[in-house]
């Protein structure tokens, strides 16, 4: 390995070490990757979300196919034959996945399919104008993919703690609940069908045969657990918006 190919990993492996934050950095990756091969970069997950991209300047505009700005979705057809690629494959003819000739000419691309346990999570693509891409630049680009997966690997399992503590949250708080209390909330998630909304506790008390008070009583002590919000509205009722989504998949049981 060149010592220009030790520094570049160690640029790329930095981003890591520096991402305090703990947020996804695919475009930062991307950036860092696009510099260093004059190149454009795009992450896109399996179903064709953009995660991360950089566009450098000199490299061929695909716009036609690809959007550029993260959380837009890229060609359907052109996901697909991202997702038809199983393992690395460089030095793509553009005019392969799709873009004109006009475009492709003069061009080359690298494709890193990304894989997380075996499955696969989406597609790194990298292509520029100009040279075709060596050995260190795969090599590099490699590494710049493995990186990738490890923040996909992270945001996966942040995602799956961020559950677990919601789901302990909601449990703790229906154990202060009585059995009535507990009635009460889940008749007032059947008159609530989405994330939040207006409901008038009264209406709701009437209807399944239980008191306003009990109603109530259920509500602040959702409240103060931080499952929900309930802010009175008036004549308009109360406003009820949930912050813990696992509260109507454990009344639903």
């Amino acid at each position: 390995m060149s010592v220009k190919l030790l520094d570049q990993t160690r640029r790329i492996g930095k981003l890591l070490h520096d991402n305090a934050s703990r947020v996804v950095i695919f475009s930062d990756i991307c950036a860092c990757l696009g510099e260093l091969l004059s190149a454009s970069c795009l992450v896109v997950s399996a179903k064709g979300k953009i995660l991360g991209i950089h566009d450098h300047p000199d490299s061929p505009d695909l716009s036609v196919l690809l959007k550029d700005t993260v959380g837009d979705l890229i060609d359907s057809q052109l996901n697909e034959r991202f997702l038809s690629v199983l393992s690395t494959k460089e030095n793509v003819n553009l005019q392969t996945l799709g873009f004109e000739r006009a475009v492709s000419r003069n061009s080359a691309a690298i494709l890193f399919p990304v894989y997380f346990a075996g499955e696969r999570m989406g597609t790194t693509f990298i292509y520029r104008s100009g040279n075709m891409f060596d050995v260190e630049d795969i090599i590099l680009g490699e590494y710049a993919n493995t990186v990738i997966e490890l923040e996909i690997m992270r945001a996966l399992y942040e995602e799956d703690d961020e559950a677990r503590r919601m789901r302990m949250n909601l449990s703790s708080a229906m154990e202060s609940l009585s059995q009535s209390e507990q009635k009460a909330v889940n008749c007032l998630l059947k008159e609530l069908p989405e994330m939040e909304g207006n409901l008038i506790t009264s209406r709701v008390a009437e209807k399944y045969g239980i008191t306003r008070s009990i109603i109530i009583n259920a509500l602040r002590k959702l409240e103060g657990a931080g499952v929900l919000e309930a802010t009175s509205m008036g004549m308009r009722g109360t406003h009820i918006r949930i912050l813990n989504g696992e509260l109507k998949n454990r009344l639903s049981q």
